[in-house]
């Protein structure tokens, strides 16, 4: 049960969908909201697709008043042993609650805390608390994050670490990509390139690294991809020729840009950042990041210290320049960890990896 499934494009979503198709031998279903207000049911990649209309959306929780209809129909039709609920999800928490079979066992992927919409926590907390009572597993990305969040704390022995991943597929490099990266270095000089890609919201921390550009003295340039509600305000406030806001880039574009990318920027600030795949990504193609120390979060786990990245004070914007001064100073380190990030990956993050960890969960909730 997620809030959307393919072809709406998201983490959680993306997470899911591997999950989903990842046991062929089961019969699998997955209930989500629709993006319109309709209701549909549909097959994708051998997964039926129960999509509850949409009536309004209320800080990023979809209402829906067919959710309840629909889940009750996959709960019928399919008969499940296992209800896995990716969370943050309060409405369809709420509604799983009331719906859910005694029988049915219950794994909860936790996501992330509610962490931003603290007007409405009073009214989430019931429903996250009686979520996690029935519970019969929990299963968060990192183990920092389970030492970092205050409603997990009298649940952890319910708790396993169920890390995010990528498909590595998608980052071979072809002939064909090798000629565009090299085209992207031409196009920018060949001076080194830290590359940043995500939404641009204040917890992605880009003012961070925008101000932390003023203090970089290596000869490089800062590529900004994606958009969001910060996007305008930021390319005000930048006025150095040396900092490109590229918007929104496809999937191919993103492989390019990760494998010509020197330094990989990961400048996020608060635990709202709870893993962060788009690390990852940058990491398996061989691009040193370098990161703010969050509190609670995943991203100190998923790059490492010294040992797969640069790590730096959180929000000391001097330090991070300073740092990506380092890696572009000192080679012989920046390849190095970049080395140790793409085999850090290959080790824990693919999808066969988390595939076969939450095989061997599900095992145990029966034995």
């Amino acid at each position: 049960m997620s809030k959307y499934y393919f072809p709406y494009n998201g983490g959680i979503e993306n997470t899911c969908q591997q999950l989903a198709e990842g046991f062929p031998e089961d019969q699998t279903a997955v209930v989500c909201f629709n993006e319109s207000k309709k209701n549909s049911i549909d097959i994708i990649n051998g997964i039926t697709v129960y999509r509850a209309g949409s009536l309004v959306n209320i800080a990023r929780q979809s209402i829906s008043l067919s959710l309840s209809k629909m889940l009750k129909k996959a709960i019928k039709e399919f008969q499940p042993n296992i209800i896995h609920l990716h969370w943050c999800n309060p409405f369809g928490g709420a509604i799983l609650l009331n719906t859910i079979p005694k029988d049915v066992k219950l794994v909860i992927h936790w996501h992330s805390d509610v962490v931003n919409q603290k007007m409405i926590y009073p009214f989430v907390k019931p429903i996250e608390t009686a979520l996690l009572r029935r519970a019969d597993m929990v299963l968060t990305t990192s183990p920092l994050y389970i030492d970092g969040s205050k409603p997990l704390k009298p649940f952890k022995e319910k708790v396993k670490v169920l890390q995010s991943a990528i498909d590595i597929s998608k980052f071979q490099l072809t002939d064909a990509d090798k000629r565009e990266i090299e085209r992207i270095r031409v196009k920018y000089g060949n001076k080194p390139i830290i590359f940043f890609i995500g939404r641009h919201v204040p917890y992605k921390g880009i003012e961070s690294l925008i101000e932390a550009e003023k203090y970089i003295k290596s000869d490089c340039v800062v590529l900004v991809a994606g958009k969001g509600p910060l996007t305008e305000v930021l390319k005000e406030k930048c006025k150095s020729a040396r900092v490109h806001f590229l918007g929104r880039v496809s999937d191919e574009e993103l492989k390019w840009l990760n494998a010509a990318a020197t330094v990989f920027a990961f400048p996020s600030i608060t635990k709202q950042e709870a893993f962060g795949l788009a690390l990852v990504e940058g990491m398996y193609s061989k691009s040193a990041p370098v990161c703010f120390t969050i509190p609670g979060s995943g991203v100190n786990w998923v790059s490492i210290k010294d040992q797969t990245g640069l790590e730096v004070e959180n929000g000391n914007v001097v330090a991070y320049a300073k740092a990506i001064d380092e890696l572009l100073t000192d080679k012989k380190l920046c390849i190095q960890l970049a080395e140790n990030a793409r085999k850090r990956v290959e080790d824990y993050f693919t999808v066969p990896v988390m595939l076969s960890l939450l095989k061997g969960y599900y095992k145990g909730l029966f034995e």
